[in-house]
């Protein structure tokens, strides 16, 4: 029977896609990607040595701004692979990381997973990636372990980061200088790493106070790891 696969693809590096992902991505007849409305899609050049000639690509082509919606563009691409899925064919939507962890692909979940037998596939979650890269664990025993959003306010991203044991902020960009000022009014400075393009050949771990805000990429990340002492 034909199936939607929410295919994880995670960080980067292709070597890191299990081998599930591949089998299946080797084998569906129809690959859709988020894409830029340029035409660039990130998930896409992850897997790309892997793809097949006779595979049908479709780009999901969204918007990257905030402003505007993204829903009617989910809309049309849940139609349109849902017109191969009727027509029998197994369709693998790709995704950065992990399907079900911030990805898009929840969008056409939500769309398509009652009319249609659906697989998730996971994959590397940029959070876990980039602790690895770092070198650091991020928790401990009882730890408790938090994720958030730059794009909350300054109140609610203190009022979050002062009762986690550790944390990965995400969603950076234009957000870092807001995200720098909280780290330093709870003393979490000295703690956090900052990284982008995580797994990467051009991956950059660097401290909070060498990163330039200008440059920072709305998809880098802050990890402030765990203070815990494995010593006691």
């Amino acid at each position: 029977m034909n199936c939607l696969y929410g295919l994880g693809v995670g960080t980067g590096n292709p070597e890191l896609i299990t081998l599930k992902a591949l089998r299946i991505l080797q084998s569906v007849s129809v690959i859709a990607y988020p894409a830029s409305e340029t035409g660039n899609s990130f998930a896409r050049s992850i897997v790309a040595e892997f793809l097949q000639d006779n595979q049908i690509e479709i780009p999901i082509v969204l918007p990257f701004k905030l402003e505007k919606s993204a829903q009617p563009f989910y809309d049309k691409a849940s139609e349109q692979l849902a017109e191969h899925l009727n027509s029998g064919r197994d369709v693998a939507v790709l995704c950065e990381g992990d399907p079900f962890f911030y990805g898009s692909f929840m969008y056409i979940y939500d769309r398509l997973s009652p009319k249609f037998d659906t697989e998730i596939i996971p994959g590397i979650s940029s959070v876990m990636a980039s602790a690895a890269m770092i070198g650091i664990p991020l928790t401990y025993r009882n730890d408790v372990f938090m994720v958030v959003s730059g794009i909350l306010s300054e109140e609610v991203l203190k009022e979050k980061l002062k009762v986690a044991d550790a944390a990965v902020i995400i969603k950076l960009g234009k957000n870092f200088n807001k995200v720098k000022q909280v780290l330093e009014e709870l003393g979490l400075i000295e703690r956090a790493k900052y990284i982008e393009n995580a797994t990467r050949e051009n991956q950059k771990i660097l401290s909070i106070n060498e990163v330039e805000a200008e440059t920072v990429p709305y998809f880098s990340l802050i990890v402030i790891p765990s203070q815990y002492d494995f010593r006691f």
